[in-house]
């Protein structure tokens, strides 16, 4: 029992433990937002609805970038620079994704903020992960 579910995680691990750090990242974004909310930005007044989920976006970001560089991607680039310059600029896609649906949720349909977040971040998640894997960190093709 034990070795097939070390075969399964060895056969599907980058998609895990992308779906575990994803999870995380996302965790950390909601929190962020929530905590924005719930403090200091009324999701009420759209630009700070936005605001709220850009903080929230560069926090779920910058975790999000050392955790895919080495444990879903194992990324060996020695150009960091380059690949979180590529890793941020495919980001902003998303974040751009997040914001309109969020913009369209909760200010155009008057849905509920925080439902419509988690809905926002499910389609990220799933867009980052495309993204990153086929332009961030594709694996070079060896000769």
């Amino acid at each position: 029992m034990i070795n097939k579910i070390k075969e399964l995680y060895l056969k599907y691990k980058e998609i895990i433990n992308y779906l575990i750090v994803g999870g995380l990242t996302t965790f950390i974004s909601l929190i962020v937002y929530y905590i924005c909310v719930l403090t200091f930005l009324n999701p009420e007044i759209p630009i700070q609805l936005q605001i709220a989920n850009i903080l929230s976006w560069i926090a779920g970001v910058t975790f999000a970038y050392f955790t895919n560089r080495k444990f879903v991607f194992e990324s060996k680039n020695p150009n960091k620079i380059k690949e979180a310059t590529k890793f941020v600029g495919s980001r902003i896609t998303t974040l751009l994704l997040d914001m309109f649906v969020m913009y369209l949720g909760v200010t155009v349909l008057k849905f509920n903020d925080k439902i419509m977040k988690i809905i926002a971040q499910i389609l990220v998640i799933v867009g980052n992960y495309i993204i990153s894997k086929v332009f961030v960190f594709k694996k070079e093709k060896t000769k």
